[in-house]
């Protein structure tokens, strides 16, 4: 087996365990466990897309989202400022499990999908100069400016409204309260003795 093949099967192994590592109560009840493993990864994806050529989609892929989306995310949940009270334990009730049974069968289907697709599918010869231009910032602008302009958009603002609400949700109340009244003259002479007598001794002789 050569060694891409071997690079590829661990490079897939890491994004699929930091993937499940983040739905498993152990890990996933912290947010920032999560988002450093969906960090992980990310990192896996982009040694996916190096080893496919496409080095614009790497360097995007840890730029864009392994750097500035995750900073983002991490911020945005120390502004939540849970504390542990509200990170409860997970409990396994029958709606999770029924959810995991049915994300299972669809994870079955599509490996199966893809199998089949695999086969029919010829292997792609990256070093055909008919593929010259795959992954380069000439074609990726091109995809994304005319094909996927839309969904493009559509991630943007989905990004943008995440952000906002996390920062309302967030939000404090804030109780205003009326100024406190000043302490009579009487506390504040016996609170600072000594600056109330230095205060008469330098009164004293300018009276005299």
């Amino acid at each position: 087996m050569p060694a891409s093949h071997l690079i590829f099967y661990a490079l897939g192994a890491g994004a699929v365990i930091a993937s499940a590592l983040m739905l498993l109560p152990t890990t996933g009840r912290n947010p920032i466990h999560g988002a450093l493993l969906l960090i992980g990864s990310l990192f896996c994806l982009a040694g996916i897309y190096a080893l496919l050529s496409a080095h614009l989609l790497t360097a995007l892929q840890i730029i864009v989202y392994a750097g500035a989306v995750m900073v983002l995310f991490t911020f945005v949940i120390m502004l939540l400022n849970l504390s542990p009270s509200e990170t409860k334990e997970a409990r396994l009730s029958p709606v999770k499990v029924l959810g995991a049974i049915l994300g299972l069968f669809v994870f079955g289907k599509l490996m199966t999908a893809i199998g089949l697709a695999a086969g029919s599918v010829p292997a792609v010869d990256l070093a055909d100069p008919t593929h010259a231009g795959f992954g380069t910032v000439r074609a990726v602008g091109k995809m994304i400016y005319s094909t996927y302009l839309v969904p493009f958009e559509l991630a943007s603002v989905l990004l943008l409204v995440a952000a906002v609400g996390a920062v309302v949700l967030a939000k404090k109340n804030l109780t205003y309260v009326d100024r406190p009244a000043p302490p009579p003259a009487r506390l504040t002479r016996l609170a600072h003795p000594a600056d109330a007598g230095d205060g008469h001794g330098d009164a004293d002789p300018g009276h005299h």
